[in-house]
């Protein structure tokens, strides 16, 4: 369901259902020179789309493009990345986290690939998010219960994760799952290179021009072997993988 053709109604049905709510992240990024500049939060869309169809009833928040792209890859001059310091996320990321608070969501949840190859540590746009949400929990419970909440006998099953106010709001990636390793041994992951293009055929197959690959970039060589199919399968397999964030009993 998709929040901005949501009637009042339907936003307190889902707060009093406590329906996942799930906002897709990205950046705005050059991707060499045969794919375009919004790939990661396309992809990000498409996993929540897919996930949406078995859950029409999780709440899809209007997705958020403008993340810490970063520089490493090119430079931006003609080449089109918009890069956010993520210092500079942190505030605004707080007002939208505070804001779901107020309306009255207690199970946000972000998706985020790009630059997920260093997730467990964190990299600069999902840390930007991570730490907002974190300073607005802290924020809410300190407004709310006062200083020393956790202390309180209200919290006193906080370990047992049935009172867990650090799961309001929370961060992920399509691997977030993937203990086995097949997701990423089946679907490694690149910049640009045969996933990404594979991707971006099944979900924007006009977008892609694949005899702009000349080889020069070494990062988008294997992009060569992209097929919409193989692109198709990851998707999926991205879903999956966030259906078990979202719904991790079943």
């Amino acid at each position: 369901m998709q929040y901005l053709k949501m009637l009042p109604y339907q936003i307190r049905e889902a707060i009093d259902n406590n329906v996942p709510v799930v906002l897709p992240m990205g950046v705005v990024e050059y991707h060499a020179e045969h794919l375009p500049m919004g790939v990661d939060c396309f992809t990000c869309i498409n996993i929540i789309e897919r996930v949406e169809k078995r859950h029409p009833e999780i709440v899809v928040l209007p997705p958020f493009y403008y993340g810490a792209a970063s520089l490493a890859v090119a430079k931006p001059e003609r080449n089109g990345t918009v890069h956010v310091d993520a210092v500079k996320l942190i505030p605004v990321v707080e007002d939208i986290f505070r804001g779901l608070l107020r309306v009255g969501f207690r199970n946000i949840h972000g998706l985020i690939c790009h630059q997920t190859e260093e997730f467990a540590q964190g990299m600069p746009t999902d840390l930007a998010f991570r730490m907002a949400a974190r300073h607005v929990v802290f924020e809410w419970l300190e407004k709310e219960s006062g200083e020393g909440w956790w202390g309180t006998e209200k919290f006193s099953n906080y370990y047992t994760g049935n009172n867990n106010p650090f799961k309001w709001i929370q961060i992920h990636t399509c691997r977030e799952h993937d203990v086995t390793g097949e997701h990423a041994r089946k679907f490694p992951g690149d910049h640009a290179g045969i996933l990404e293009t594979s991707e971006t055929m099944h979900m924007y197959p006009d977008l892609v021009e694949l005899d702009r690959i000349d080889g020069s970039i070494w990062y988008a060589r294997t992009g060569k072997n992209a097929s919409a199919a193989y692109g198709d399968a990851a998707l999926e397999a991205g879903a999956d993988d966030f259906e078990q964030s979202l719904f991790p009993q079943k």
